[in-house]
């Protein structure tokens, strides 16, 4: 009896190998697999992490700029209001200028312009005709100065007034642009730097997977190497161990299939016993009755029976 129970353990131990060795090969193309991802992500992220920091850097630099040109425009509102003031000045000039004039022209029309017919001929003699002559050319001379003054005023406010406006606007365009080029800017370094911290995190995810791949590797090359290592002896007295235990299959499929139960049912699937042995499958090795009715000894007896033909397999647990 050792003997097939022999056969069938060495067989089930080479399945169990050859499992161990798919396993650990399928997890060394995994880790392949997720290395060369894992790779390829390092660089993408790499890759956004330096976006990242030149759209800190043109940030930065644009704000600088714009603390600058809001600077200028302070400056630019400053000399404005200067200059305001001193156009309200010139506003003030100007309006008593035209009250001059005004007040000239209608002095001129009242009493009318002499000419020097005039004078001449009202003259009492030639030093009395060269004063007025000098009084009428200084009254003209005054009236053209006048009018000039009040031209020259008002060009002086149109000119001044327009450089100021389109200086301002200017600077103040420029500020806008400045400040949507720093909006932009921001946007885009917090994009890249959301698309860091997920490349970040899948990286970490990814260098977990590989390391619990490597334990995995370690634990079932060391499986491998133990279940090569045992000499037939040593696998022979496993058998005898097994055979003169608690159950005729290994422990941890009993455990798992029934609690160690002898009178369990499944009422589902009919299985019962300590083994759950389908009730056809228990008839076929000679059992009678239901298995969870049949006594412990029978049960081991047809267990070990079902085990040394297949091993394993016919249990969901093995």
């Amino acid at each position: 009896m050792a003997a097939f129970f022999l056969i069938g353990l060495t067989a089930t131990a080479s399945a169990a190998v050859q499992d161990l060795e798919r396993n650990t090969s399928q997890a060394k193309d995994r880790i392949g697999q997720v290395s060369q991802s894992l790779n390829q992500n390092r660089a993408e992220l790499e890759a956004a992490q330096e976006e990242s920091a030149v759209a800190a850097e043109r940030e930065a630099e644009l704000s600088s700029l714009l603390a600058s040109g809001a600077g200028r425009s302070a400056e630019l509102e400053e000399q404005l209001a200067l200059s305001s003031d001193r156009l309200e000045a010139s506003k003030r000039r100007l309006h008593r200028a035209e009250r001059l004039l005004a007040d000239r022209l209608v002095a001129m029309y009242m009493t009318g312009t002499p000419d020097l017919v005039d004078l001449a001929l009202g003259a009492d003699d030639f030093g009395q005709l060269a004063s007025q002559q000098e009084y009428l050319l200084a009254i003209q001379d005054s009236d053209e100065r006048l009018a000039e003054r009040v031209r020259s005023v008002r060009a002086e406010l149109a000119e001044k007034t327009g450089k100021l406006t389109l200086v301002k606007a200017k600077v103040d365009a420029h500020n806008a642009e400045l400040d949507a080029a720093r909006a932009g800017i921001a946007a885009a370094r917090i994009a890249a730097e959301s698309t860091a911290m997920g490349l970040a995190s899948v990286n970490e995810t990814r260098q977990g997977e590989i390391s619990a791949l490597k334990s995995d590797i370690a634990g079932w090359q060391k499986r491998i190497e133990k279940a090569e290592a045992v000499p037939p002896a040593e696998a022979e007295a496993e058998v005898d161990q097994q055979l003169g235990g608690p159950y005729s299959i290994p422990t941890y499929i009993v455990m798992c299939e029934s609690g160690g139960d002898y009178s369990a049912l499944n009422a589902s699937s009919g299985a019962g016993g300590a083994y759950q042995i389908m009730p056809a499958t228990w008839e076929a090795y000679g059992g009678t009755g239901l298995p969870n009715e049949a006594s412990k000894e029978e049960q081991d007896r047809i267990a070990a029976l079902i085990y040394a033909d297949s091993g394993t397999a016919p249990w969901v647990c093995g």
